[in-house]
């Protein structure tokens, strides 16, 4: 099971992005089931409207569709994600980080990012192992 990161997410539908071979070779790793935590969705879309062509999203939608990754609310996660926001105020840990980092440690703790510097001082702390 692994938690998906909006930078892991990015990477592994754009062919031009840095870590795209990664991305990929984690998803196709059969790992999964791959979780999507809904508070990134907003900015993953965002990503994918502004430097790729319409045909991502769509199919991108129509794999949350049909259930090629499991969306996961977090409702729950409030207190975790406040908590996380407050202790990493200083390195400005935001809402979408704090959201995947809440919903991964209650997932079994691993994450699919590429954003070494906010996901790297949690992971230093135990509480999620960044893949691959």
């Amino acid at each position: 099971m692994v938690t998906l990161d909006s930078s892991g997410v990015i990477a592994y539908l754009d062919k031009l992005d840095t870590f795209h071979t990664d991305a990929i070779a984690v998803l196709d790793a059969d790992l999964g089931p791959f979780i999507v935590p809904t508070g990134i969705l907003g900015e993953v879309c965002y990503l994918i409207e502004k430097t790729m062509p319409p045909r991502v999203l769509i199919a991108f939608l129509a794999d949350l569709r049909d259930g090629a990754y499991e969306m996961d609310c977090g409702s729950s996660d409030m207190s975790r994600v406040l908590q996380l926001t407050k202790r990493y105020e200083d390195m400005s840990l935001g809402y979408v980080d704090a959201a995947v980092i809440a919903c991964a440690e209650r997932r079994g703790g691993r994450v699919l990012t590429f954003d070494h510097r906010h996901f790297g001082a949690v992971a230093r702390e135990g509480t999620i192992q960044i893949v691959p």
